[in-house]
């Protein structure tokens, strides 16, 4: 489980990031995050894993305060978060094995971290993984050569490699056309459900929220202005959230436009 109390971040230019932020996501709970460019979103989602660091406030995961925690304590805690990147932040150079099973690397000795060696139960694991996103002939191909869709999957598998308590998504679908999104959420949705695993999405499609989504909490100017099950996303939160739209108009047009993108000949093994 996760627990958020009191957090918020001011950056030195004296920006109000986030604002006395609370909430508690249990085990297994999808959560998407939605709000404006500049909600605070993308903070929120690094003050969690101390890539950014709260100015006040807990950000606690289990039985362990992860905001009090320095150097190596605070290294070791991170091991327990995985965390996927809208860039997918992949070594291009290296194939997709070794990317995956550089979710490792925080497990292994310096001498075997900085040789990529691994071991047999890690290997298995990696394999493994790669046959549930998918991608399990692909795994002597170089980073470098695969879609966004591909990369954005070898990004998940390298994420559970790490045998995480909690999963952080920063914009995963971003640069990706309507179906493979589809695809990337579900498939976020199916492993979180199997593995009873909390996750965060920071996701500015708000109806792929909606689908994939458990419970949706809207940000606002730092601030928690919706905190509710996908259901309950009506037309006055959503302006309460993003401003005043005429919200039919936004989903049809949103739907026309993913009608347009969508490409029916490319299949989940060629298109993703």
């Amino acid at each position: 489980m996760l627990e958020l109390k009191h957090l918020s971040k001011t950056y030195r230019t004296g920006d109000q990031a986030l604002t006395d932020i609370g909430f508690t996501v249990p085990a297994g709970q999808v959560v998407g995050l939605i709000g404006p460019s500049g909600a605070g979103k993308s903070t929120l989602i690094r003050c969690i894993n101390r890539l950014v660091e709260p100015s006040r406030g807990s950000v606690v995961l289990g039985d362990t305060e992860l905001t009090t925690l320095r150097d190596r304590a605070l290294r070791k805690a991170r091991r327990r978060i995985g965390m996927i990147f809208q860039e997918y932040a992949l070594v291009e150079r290296l194939t997709v094995m070794e990317n995956v099973l550089s979710g490792r690397l925080g497990y292994v000795a310096g001498w075997r971290s900085f040789l990529r060696r691994f071991n047999r139960e890690d290997i298995a694991l990696a394999f493994s993984l790669l046959e549930k996103v998918g991608l399990a002939e692909h795994y002597n191909k170089r980073a470098d050569a695969l879609s966004g869709g591909q990369r954005q999957r070898v990004g998940i598998a390298r994420a559970l490699e790490q045998n995480p308590e909690l999963l952080l998504v920063d914009e995963p679908t971003a640069s990706l056309d309507p179906k493979t999104s589809r695809q990337i959420m579900r498939l976020i949705q199916t492993v979180c459900r199997e593995r009873n695993l909390p996750a965060i999405i920071n996701i500015h499609d708000v109806m792929l929220a909606q689908q994939f989504s458990d419970r949706i909490i809207g940000l606002r100017a730092g601030e928690v202005v919706f905190d509710g099950k996908p259901e309950e996303l009506t037309d006055d939160v959503l302006t309460r959230i993003y401003g005043e739209e005429d919200w039919a108009q936004v989903r049809k047009d949103q739907t026309d436009e993913d009608n347009d993108r969508a490409s029916p000949a490319v299949d989940l093994a060629e298109g993703v």
